[in-house]
Formats: C-alpha cells, sequence, structure tokens
C-alpha cells in the first residue's frame, strides 16, 4: 500500500519486454519461419522447372535465332515456304475438330457423374482414369487395328460407300487423338460440375421454367468455366501432338510436330525446328491470352471455378 501510494510499485512487464528478452533469431531461423519456409517448399519445384523446361526451353529460342547464324533467317524460310501454312492450317483444324468433339462426348459423360450414385459414380471415374493406367503406344497400336484395311472401322465405313480403312487420313487421327484426349475433358467438366448447386434447378423449374430453360439459362452458365478450361487444355494439347499423328497418319498430312521431328531427326535443322517451335508457343500464349480475355485467368490455366 505504501508503495502504491508513493508511487514506487513493481509494475507487470508487458508485452515489449517480453519481446525485449527473447533471443535474437539467427540467419537460418530468419528463412525457415513465416515466408521463407513456404519458400523453401517451393524450391525443389522450381528447381525441377528451372532445369527440365526453362533451361530447354531457352536453349531452343537461343537455336532459332543462331542456328547456323545469327538472325531471323529461320522464321524468314519458315515463312516464304509455303508447306508451312498448309502445316499450321491442318495442325489448327484438326486441333479444333478434337476438341469439339471431345467437348461434345464429355459434356453429358461428366453431368451423368454429378446425377449418379457413388457406385456408379466411382465406376465412371474408374473408367476415365483407365486410359492414363494404359500405355500411350499400346492404344495407338490397338487404333491401328482397328483402323486399317479390314478392320472393324473399316468395315463400318463400307456400309456408307467408303473404300479401305481409316488408317493414314486425318480422321484416323482425329479419332485416335480424341481418345487419348476425353480424360482432359472429362475431368475439369466434373470438378465445375460438382460445384453446381441443384437447388437452383429446382427453384427455377418450381417457377415455371422448363428442362431446357433451366439447362439454358442456369447449368449452361454455371458450367462455362469447366467447358473453357478444358477445351482450351484439349486445343493446346492437341496442337503439339506427336505420338498419335505420327502412327496414325501419313507424312503427307503431317502436322506441327511431325514437321519438327522430321527436321530434327533426318534434316539436323536444328535452327528450323526451333522456330518451328517458337511459332507455335507464341500460338499457344496467344490463345491462352485470347481466352483469358473473354473469361477469367484461372478458367484459361484449367483452374476451377472455386481456386479462381
Amino acid at each position: 500500500m505504501t508503495d502504491l501510494l508513493s508511487g514506487t510499485a513493481a509494475r507487470a512487464p508487458g508485452p515489449d519486454a517480453h519481446r525485449a528478452k527473447r533471443p535474437a533469431k539467427s540467419p537460418l531461423q530468419r528463412v525457415l519461419g513465416g515466408q521463407g519456409r513456404q519458400w523453401l517448399l517451393l524450391a525443389p519445384a522450381v528447381l525441377m522447372l528451372l532445369v527440365f523446361f526453362a533451361y530447354p526451353l531457352a536453349d531452343i529460342v537461343w537455336r532459332a535465332f543462331t542456328d547456323p547464324e545469327p538472325g531471323v533467317g529461320n522464321f524468314s524460310d519458315l515463312l516464304a515456304d509455303p508447306t508451312t501454312g498448309r502445316v499450321m492450317g491442318r495442325t489448327l483444324l484438326t486441333s479444333l475438330v478434337v476438341a469439339v468433339t471431345t467437348l461434345l462426348l464429355a459434356y453429358p459423360y461428366a453431368y451423368l457423374m454429378t446425377v449418379t450414385g457413388p457406385r456408379m459414380r466411382a465406376v465412371l471415374m474408374a473408367l476415365v482414369l483407365l486410359p492414363f493406367w494404359t500405355s500411350l503406344m499400346a492404344r495407338n497400336f490397338a487404333w491401328i487395328v482397328l483402323l486399317q484395311d479390314g478392320g472393324p472401322l473399316g468395315m463400318l465405313g463400307s456400309l456408307f460407300g467408303r473404300d479401305g480403312g481409316l488408317l493414314g487420313t486425318a480422321p484416323g487421327v482425329a479419332i485416335g487423338m480424341v481418345q487419348v484426349l476425353l480424360p482432359y475433358m472429362v475431368l475439369p467438366l466434373y470438378s465445375v460440375m460438382s460445384g453446381i448447386d441443384r437447388r437452383l434447378m429446382s427453384a427455377a423449374s418450381g417457377l415455371g421454367a422448363g428442362r431446357f430453360t433451366c439447362f439454358r439459362r442456369i447449368y449452361l452458365p454455371l458450367s462455362m468455366p469447366g467447358v473453357i478450361s478444358g477445351t482450351t487444355l484439349v486445343f493446346v494439347l492437341a496442337l503439339g501432338f506427336y505420338v498419335t499423328p505420327k502412327l496414325l497418319g501419313s507424312p503427307k498430312e503431317s502436322m506441327v510436330a511431325q514437321v519438327i521431328g522430321t527436321k530434327v531427326e533426318k534434316l539436323l535443322d536444328f535452327g528450323g525446328a526451333g522456330a518451328f517451335s517458337v511459332i507455335l508457343l507464341a500460338l499457344t500464349a496467344l490463345l491462352l491470352v485470347l481466352v483469358s480475355r473473354v473469361s477469367r485467368a484461372g478458367a484459361a490455366l484449367g483452374l476451377s471455378a472455386k481456386e479462381d
């Protein structure tokens, strides 16, 4: 009491006093704490991207402008070659056909996955994931058997007045690419569709809207992020597809990846192959920019609406 009246009572230590007593952190502790720990967790992935993606990509761009001599000669040669336009047009058309076909096949399939029970949904998901567990080469060789002359699809085509199989033709290549790329369309669609609140459909139906109106005005707009991300992903993958067009197509109907492979393997034209690769890379980047302009950036990169 005397101390309180005299103002000499010992005050309780405040938070600043505790902070002052803490020992100073070493540089390693500062790195391991807070955001430094997050950067350390990202370090292996960033290092792998730098070594296995950024460095080869930089080497391709370097060769495009320096091999066999510095300048833009490789690009001018490509632009002056009339086959370049035909190859690019064929690649874009095939990729567009594959993307649209996979969308038409995957949309009802992904919708069915969202309305069935857990057991049926597991079966449908296993069917989607089954191609990932099967070798790409095995699937392509199976398509060779199916598409060759006298094969099941060739015999089916003869019923419609078409002689011969589809092996070595553009439709045969498109069929094989659709089968390979179909899971890349189903999974983004299912991810978005499974997050749609179906009470909105019930509410619209309760207010007198028909099924088609509910789908057109509610379900389809809500599923558009999955449509955009899946279509973009399939189209970009189809632009650089190599194995399936190589095995199921013909040299007369080569796509960009086949031309690049021929320049590297047979012609040893690394500069020309690098220039073609840079053009393909610029085309892909331009496509992503255009898609991000008409939608959110997350949809262009394949992220769902929740993540975006």
